[in-house]
């Protein structure tokens, strides 16, 4: 079976209640779920959270909460693969037979079904271990640069000062929401960012970080104006 694991757990600090706070007239974690069931391609939808009150509107949008989890994969410090292992682990103890797990993060309200089911068919086609979306940088990292407390700055490829932008290789970054693997490559801890992933590429437009409540109002309007425009 296909499963999709949402981690959600209950403290999240910068924004408080992040994954269940209203956005864009539905708490946050509800477009995780709705992607996942829109995508037919899951036999089962279980949100991983330490919060009673996450379960219950995970449940409401037709999510499974088979067990919370323990307070000691649930704070500031704990990683992804680990939740996910254990939530894998735990539904094989239940008697699940599961082929691939889809890591969804609960914050992420661009997601779409199409994008889940791209990865998947990357993920079987290309016969990895992860798949997931990348994005592109919005200017040529090769050109950055570092500054210090006085405003001095100093290139990190000081090579490239003067090469063109246009000649330098395209660079990408993790999108950040969602994450397809095999249960062994889960259950083993092997790294995502390796060779055993391959990925997929969006538009930098669907790829929004929401970290501080200025993140959270431009989301909205951007949400706002890419989806609700075309419903």
């Amino acid at each position: 079976m296909r499963i999709a694991i949402i981690p959600a757990r209950g403290g999240s600090k910068r924004i408080p209640r992040k994954n269940i706070k209203n956005f864009a007239g539905l708490p946050m974690i509800a477009y995780s779920i709705q992607a996942a069931q829109q995508s037919a391609l899951f036999d089962k939808i279980i949100v991983s959270t330490d919060d009673e009150e996450i379960a219950d509107i995970a449940h409401s949008f037709g999510a499974e909460v088979p067990f919370l989890r323990p307070k000691e994969l649930s704070d500031d410090h704990t990683a992804t693969i680990p939740v996910i292992a254990h939530a894998i682990q735990t539904l094989q103890q239940q008697g699940d037979d599961i082929e691939a797990a889809c890591c969804i993060y609960a914050t992420a309200p661009f997601i779409r079904a199409e994008d889940i089911a791209d990865a998947y068919n990357a993920l079987i086609s290309r016969q990895k271990r992860y798949a997931f979306p990348v994005t592109t940088f919005p200017f040529p990292i090769f050109r950055g640069v570092k500054r210090d407390e006085e405003g001095n700055i100093e290139m990190f490829w000081p090579e490239h000062f003067a090469t063109r932008s246009q000649d330098l290789p395209e660079a990408y970054h993790d999108v950040g929401q969602f994450y397809w693997g095999t249960p062994d490559a889960w259950l083993s801890g092997t790294p995502i960012f390796s060779d055993a992933a391959t990925t997929i590429v969006l538009p930098r437009h669907l790829v929004q970080d929401i970290d501080t409540l200025e993140d959270w109002t431009r989301a909205e309007l951007m949400h706002r104006a890419l989806f609700l425009s075309h419903a």
